[in-house]
């Protein structure tokens, strides 16, 4: 964080990890946000988060965590039925 004289707090988007795995995930919000698909949970997130005023990085973000936890709780879903199967 940055704190300047005009009492404007910057927040810089984190740089760490995957910068192949971030532009993929921006791309699949920014996709999401095209095509406004009104029954998906993450774009309604999305839509809350920019109508509350939110950063452009920060709903962005905070939308790809949201796919990530969503997307993987349906591969544990999946591979728990797998494993059911005789």
């Amino acid at each position: 964080m940055h704190f300047p004289k005009g009492g404007i707090i910057l927040v810089y988007a984190s740089k760490v990890g995957s910068a192949r795995l971030r532009k993929t995930l921006f791309q699949i919000m920014t996709t999401l946000l095209q095509n406004t698909p009104e029954d998906d949970p993450v774009y309604r997130f999305l839509d809350k988060k920019r109508s509350q005023g939110k950063p452009y990085y920060v709903y962005m973000t905070a939308g790809a965590n949201k796919f990530l936890r969503i997307y993987y709780g349906k591969v544990k879903e999946c591979l728990r039925n797998l494993e059911q199967e005789p």
